[in-house]
């Protein structure tokens, strides 16, 4: 959108974002973090667009981490660094408060910043060559509070700590054993399993789905942060919609529901 290397493509009820970088294997710069949150902010408000996949271009990587060569400039200093974490933190948050599912689709790498952005995602899908890794025990750098906490959400404290401490990389059936993947799909059929599931998940009730989403999230915050009267909102939205009135009426005369996510 706002840069050519991330690109946003629309197939109806799906949006994709798409890193596109692949001399350096899809490796994110400031301007690509930027986009990133953009183009996911855009889609997420597009009224036609129910779900959401984040992949990389070429074959090698899914996106390889934040661009090092590029540190000196983008990271020198404390109020680079701040800088530079409020807008990766932006586009974290863009995926999780998307509002839409997002999907992960991932090939080849997927290290540091780029495994950030995919653990940010609802569904994570990838192919036997993914590699993943967070090399920040290698680099010196600091890893904030709110990534570490999304990583021992996702995949408990133990496995967490074996990631961080380690820093090396980890295959696709590693992944998959310790719950950061969902699903391990051979490469030939990744696009093709990404694309049913985005199809089946766009074909349900879109506010049904929104409310699961928002209930999930208030369920990983700390409970005197959670914001029990959104969940509550977004269930009440389901029962007063037009989609309730389709789903039951579909159900009585045996056809597949059409929802129009009001």
């Amino acid at each position: 959108m706002t840069t050519p290397s991330v690109l946003t493509e629309r197939d109806g009820p799906v949006g994709q974002v798409i890193f596109h970088n692949p001399a350096r294997r899809n490796a994110l710069s400031l301007a690509m973090w930027e986009a990133t949150a953009e183009a996911v902010e855009s889609l997420a408000a597009d009224p036609q667009i129910r779900v959401i996949v984040l992949t990389g271009s070429g074959d090698q990587a899914f996106a390889a981490g934040a661009d090092i060569s590029r540190f000196q400039e983008e990271r020198h200093g404390v109020a680079a660094v701040e800088h530079y974490n409020h807008v990766t933190e932006r586009a974290f948050a863009s995926l999780q408060q998307a509002g839409k599912p997002t999907i992960a689709m991932i090939h080849g790498y997927c290290i540091g910043g780029g495994l950030a952005l995919a653990i940010s995602c609802d569904l994570r899908f990838c192919a036997p060559d993914a590699r993943f890794a967070i090399p920040a025990a290698k680099l010196g750098l600091g890893y904030g509070y709110a990534g570490v906490r999304r990583l021992v959400q996702l995949v408990g404290p133990a496995f967490a700590q074996e990631i961080f401490f380690t820093a090396r990389q980890f295959d696709a059936e590693q992944a998959r054993l310790m719950g950061l993947v969902n699903r391990v799909v051979e490469k030939d059929n990744l696009a093709a399993t990404v694309a049913d599931t985005a199809a089946t998940i766009a074909a349900n009730a879109p506010l049904t789905v929104a409310a699961v989403k928002q209930t999930v999230m208030e369920i990983l915050k700390d409970p005197e942060e959670r914001e029990l009267h959104r969940c509550e909102a977004a269930i009440r939205a389901c029962f007063d919609s037009e989609d309730y009135l389709e789903g039951r009426q579909a159900f009585l005369e045996k056809r597949p529901p059409v929802f129009q996510g009001r």
